[in-house]
């Protein structure tokens, strides 16, 4: 039996050699069939070989006894001290998990108290003080959501301390980096006053570096940040000689390095701020020569692209620095040692320098926040040492602190302007409120204020042309119109605009003329109102331009065309050589000219002609003087309407008849009265009336010459 031990001893002792040292290595070691050599051998199996060779050589029946008697009193022995091990350990755990029947309840008592003692002696620290060692670690702490974070600060007693210091810092590093995230060209008008509410000037160091890292994220809104920058530039120099320090810096080390990204981003910021005005114009041309003096492929595209955003400013403040610049950039276009596509890039920019730089234009308009004349201009040169003051974006404790934040909030109210009303009134002051506001209102019945700027006039000017420009047709803007409150004696200013409104289009819109026509129809007061704008715009005609002359014409034409507006207007007008100036002439004969294209020829002339109507246009066809009917003959002759002075011309046929039977009463009273008298009348008539008949023909000579002129015309 003992053989039979010593097999399962020795396949025992290697399956955990197997197990140690994995699967393949016991099968290759098996397939081998060698004996593993192993460390974990003892010096006794070893004895035990050695002592089975030696019997091997004196017998081997008392050799196998002998060895069965070993082993058994070896297993006993290792039996024996592994179960007092396993005895030992049993013990300790008792001891350490679990408390014997016969004792009293008494220990668990005492430990429950010592672990509320323990309890209490590890509670948790106070909030500011647990905030302010979380911010205080490298890290930057945990996350903490701003109200849960104004709280603690307001909890704080020693506005002075550094934890609450290290509070206010961090609120105000998030604070910065939110604002300059979010802006963007639509909300920077918003985002600017929240800005300046924030001290500026103990985070300096902060803005700068959250616009940089910005900037560099998003290149696409380089403008707006530039712009941003621009605003607090006006009010904080030192922040934005800060900014551009920075820059300069950044754009020298990552030319030094070849970092093209960085390189770009670098140098597209400093051309908006030199197209801001933040930076001078020099430093641009300077940053020009650093990169074209060696160029290589990269460096010319980015000084293509430097050129393309503040070109056109260049081009206007410093145009010889531009031209060298780009005669530089024709220089090694011939050299032709950079590749092909860099070639192209030059090219393009040399055509968009002929287009006057259409397309890239040096601030947007809505970008355009700053006046010239309040912008802080810095110079700086890119060989001079520059200090990036690091320092400053680092927290550091300060002596002075609730010195400097309320000097800052002076200069926060004075820059944004202090709040009109008081939201911390208490109740017991409503009552003198509400007296105060009674008082107020009883000296405001009293006192009548009246307004000398014509606040209301203009605005009510500015509705009705956004009305008029905005409206599709005029049935809508008529619509609108009359839904505007006009005060008594307004009336007027609506028809002057929609007259303002017509002279101001390149050409003539019948839309102006059926609004007018609507609003003469449906008020007679607009119509009154229409005739006192006809009879102003024609004493003002010399003042007019042709293209306005001729809308104010055509609108007064269709008016009168479609009997909105009474033809006795046109009594204001008279038809002489001594009355009328060029502009004038140019008036009647488009207004008379538009009514013969509306009305036509022939119901013109039978408008002219009614019986009702003669004294109104005695004036436009004068029969008072021989000279001023041909005269008024001859005008209308030349403008093509000659049809229309058919009764002009029949009466100044009949003249000389018409004065001989004027003058005969005159005659034959005088005869009555003396004989002689009459004679010598008769002498006398007979020679005025061929005086007379000789200055008909004299006329009549003249219209036929002048009309031998127009056909040779």
């Amino acid at each position: 039996m003992a053989p039979s031990r010593r097999h399962d001893r020795e396949s025992d002792e290697d399956r955990p050699a197997r197990n140690h040292r994995g699967g393949d290595v016991g099968r290759d070691r098996r397939r081998r069939k060698s004996p593993i050599p192993s460390s974990s051998f003892s010096k006794r199996d070893e004895d035990r070989r050695n002592r089975g060779r030696h019997e091997k050589e004196n017998g081997r029946g008392s050799a196998k006894s002998r060895k069965h008697q070993a082993y058994r009193h070896s297993s006993s022995d290792e039996d024996s001290d592994l179960r007092g091990r396993l005895e030992e350990k049993s013990k300790d755990v008792r001891s350490h998990y679990s408390v014997q029947r016969s004792e009293s309840p008494e220990p668990w008592l005492d430990r429950v108290g010592k672990m509320k003692e323990e309890k209490e002696e590890k509670k948790p620290q106070q909030p500011v003080q647990q905030m302010a060692d979380a911010v205080a670690m490298k890290t930057g702490g945990i996350y903490i959501p701003p109200h849960r974070m104004a709280q603690m600060m307001r909890d704080v007693q020693d506005k002075s301390s550094e934890a609450y210091q290290r509070l206010s810092w961090d609120a105000l590093r998030k604070s910065i980096n939110g604002l300059v995230n979010k802006v963007n060209a639509t909300n920077i008008k918003n985002i600017i006053p929240e800005l300046f509410s924030e001290n500026l000037i103990r985070g300096r160091g902060l803005f700068c570096r959250s616009c940089m890292k910005s900037q560099m994220a998003s290149p696409g809104f380089t403008d707006v940040f530039a712009a941003l920058v621009a605003v607090v530039n006006t009010k904080f120099p030192e922040v934005g000689k800060l900014l551009l320090k920075r820059i300069l810096l950044q754009f020298k080390r990552s030319f030094a390095r070849n970092d093209k990204p960085q390189l770009l981003a670098a140098t597209k910021f400093i051309a908006h701020l030199v197209n801001q005005q933040v930076a001078h114009e020099v430093i641009a041309l300077e940053l020009l020569t650093v990169l074209l003096v060696n160029p290589t492929d990269d460096s010319v595209e980015v000084a293509v692209g430097f050129v393309k955003e503040c070109g056109a400013l260049l081009q206007d403040l410093v145009p010889l620095g531009l031209h060298g610049v780009f005669e530089r950039f024709r220089g090694i276009l011939h050299e032709g040692e950079i590749d092909k596509r860099v070639q192209f890039l030059i090219e393009g920019l040399f055509a968009i320098r002929k287009a006057k730089f259409q397309g890239f234009p040096a601030i947007r308009s809505e970008l355009d926040l700053v006046e010239q004349e309040d912008q802080f201009t810095h110079e700086m040169s890119f060989e001079d040492e520059i200090d990036p003051e690091i320092n400053l974006d680092v927290f550091k404790a300060s002596l002075q602190f609730l010195e400097d934040e309320k000097a800052y909030d002076d200069l926060k109210k004075s820059i944004l302007g202090e709040e009109s009303s008081d939201d911390e009134a208490g109740s017991e002051e409503g009552s003198d409120v509400e007296d105060d506001e009674e008082s107020e209102e009883e000296d405001d019945e009293q006192m009548k204020i009246k307004d000398e700027t014509e606040t209301n006039l203009v605005n009510l000017r500015r509705t009705i042309y956004l009305t008029i420009m905005s409206s599709v047709d005029f049935e809508e803007a008529g619509h609108k119109l009359l839904k505007i409150k006009l005060e008594p004696g307004q009336e007027m200013e609506l028809c002057i605009m929609l007259l303002e409104c017509c002279s101001q289009e390149r050409t003539y819109l019948r839309y102006y003329g059926l609004l007018g026509q609507r609003f003469c129809m449906i008020n007679k007061v607009h119509q009154e109102n229409f005739e006192k704008c006809f009879v102003q715009q024609y004493s003002m005609i010399h003042r007019l331009e042709t293209n306005k002359l001729r809308n104010v014409a055509k609108f007064f034409a269709h008016l009168l065309g479609t009997d909105a507006l009474p033809w006795h207007v046109l009594a204001y007008i008279r038809l002489t050589e001594e009355d009328t100036t060029s502009s004038s002439r140019i008036f009647i004969k488009i207004l008379f000219q538009e009514l013969s294209e509306h009305l036509g020829i022939r119901l013109l002339n039978e408008r002219l002609n009614e019986p009702t109507m003669q004294d109104s246009f005695e004036s436009i066809f004068p029969k008072d003087n021989p000279k001023n009917t041909r005269f008024s003959i001859n005008f209308f002759t030349s403008i093509g309407l000659g049809g229309i002075t058919e009764n002009l011309r029949e009466y100044l046929k009949n003249m000389p008849r018409l004065i001989m039977q004027q003058q005969k009463p005159v005659s034959d009273s005088s005869g009555d009265e003396s004989g002689s008298s009459g004679s010598s009348s008769s002498d006398g008539s007979s020679s005025n009336s061929g005086s007379d008949s000789e200055a008909e023909s004299e006329s009549i000579s003249d219209d036929s010459r002048h009309r031998k002129k127009l056909r040779k015309r």
